[in-house]
């Protein structure tokens, strides 16, 4: 049986980590695809090492999305998070794309035709989550680690500090009683900085916003809150580590407190499944717990390539649902059609909504006016409701 006490971390990275950079990057060339066609087709992946960035995969859309076009959009994403660094400079930067057409044989699959109906873009397993734990239903451990970094950088932005670069991690460890957080055990932020910056002046500046992210009187104890623990932190970004698109998937969901399918989201568009049956699963993990009919839940999805409709769906509220897990299955089918073209329709994703998904996670984020987060809202509720009355 679990322990019901236990400590649990989660980590998170910045916009400036170079496999967030490589993220930002995939998703901003789904998003200039779909900007000029929303039925585009794009998997695209990249790489960043020093002085540079290299584009594969292949796409289907408009040619007006060549290479420097690309070119362009991968060099904007790198200026707006900030790199204007000797070993990373979106301007200077060497760059190479090796993008190309869609497979045919991948595209007969998931193409509707006949009597056939759009199907799955790839197999796999897919996991949504939601949890009480804080007022977005995610994790409390990812929610603070992101928070911490996402304030860090409006603050670096913004000319509020100048000591701080673009590449920075963050680690959040909580202790829970009975199943529910009750404080912080550890926090950890390495975060880049100016040359000749010392440590405990870096300490210092990264204090408040801790502090201002985790609730009162959850600051741990100064010996378990490490800033830059390494010492000095000046080489970042691709020139310290090399970066590649999809290798900060738990970043990008739960932080680890539920299961993932191990398909990653960044540079697809939403008929891959990957994607979009992950958001689709975490939209109805959301609502049921906002309907108040579990304290936690975890919904499996899984799909075959070309395929319509869902192989299996699973449900587990851990024990802590007002009604048997085995009702919920049927009701959700009901309230949302599965299939990849009924959860792009309902969540509206053939959208250029992609590049601010794809740092500080892609779940427990505001819905946005331009279709942004859609599987963050919580208008299931009363319609799940009103199927189990």
């Amino acid at each position: 049986m679990a322990s019901s006490s236990y400590l649990f971390t989660s980590e998170s990275v910045s916009e400036g980590h170079p496999d967030k950079i490589c993220d930002q990057v995939s998703d901003a060339i789904v998003d200039a695809f779909f900007a000029e066609d929303p039925y585009s087709r794009v998997a695209v992946e990249t790489l960043a090492a020093t002085n540079r960035l290299v584009l594969a995969g292949e796409v289907r859309g408009p040619e007006t999305i060549d290479a420097a076009r690309m070119e362009e959009v991968a060099r904007n994403v790198v200026r707006r998070i900030g790199y204007e660094q000797e070993g990373f400079h979106w301007k200077t930067l060497d760059f190479s794309c090796y993008v190309h057409g869609q497979s045919a044989h991948i595209a007969q699959g998931v193409d509707a035709s006949g009597n056939k109906d759009e199907g799955a873009g790839d197999q796999g397993i897919m996991f949504g989550f939601a949890v009480n734990e804080t007022p977005e239903l995610m994790p409390a451990p990812i929610t603070y680690a992101h928070q911490i970094l996402k304030k860090m950088a409006d603050a670096r932005h913004a000319g509020e500090v100048s000591d701080f670069g673009p590449d920075a991690k963050s680690q959040v460890t909580l202790r829970y009683e009975n199943g529910k957080p009750v404080g912080v055990a550890a926090v950890v932020v390495s975060t880049q900085h100016r040359e000749g910056v010392s440590q405990d002046c870096i300490r210092e500046q990264v204090r408040p916003f801790v502090l201002s992210v985790l609730p009162e009187g959850w600051m741990p104890p100064e010996e378990e809150f490490y800033v830059n623990p390494t010492g000095a932190f000046v080489i970042g970004g691709p020139d310290g580590d090399a970066g590649l698109t999809g290798r900060k998937i738990i970043v990008d969901t739960y932080g680890g407190a539920a299961p993932h399918g191990g398909g990653a989201f960044s540079g697809k568009d939403p008929t891959k499944v990957d994607r979009s049956a992950a958001y689709a699963a975490r939209y109805l993990a959301k609502n049921v717990v906002a309907a108040g009919l579990a304290e936690k839940c975890v919904i499996q999805l899984s799909y075959a390539i070309g395929v319509s409709k869902p192989l299996s769906i699973f449900i587990d509220t851990y024990g802590t649902g007002t009604i048997d897990d085995d009702r919920l299955e049927p009701v959700l089918q009901k309230v949302m059609d599965l299939s990849p073209r009924g959860i792009r329709t309902h969540l509206e994703l053939n959208r250029p909504i992609y590049e601010r998904t794809a740092a500080y996670g892609h779940f427990g984020r505001e819905p946005d006016a331009e279709g942004g987060f859609s599987w963050e809202r919580t208008d299931l509720v009363e319609a799940i409701r009103a199927e189990l009355t």
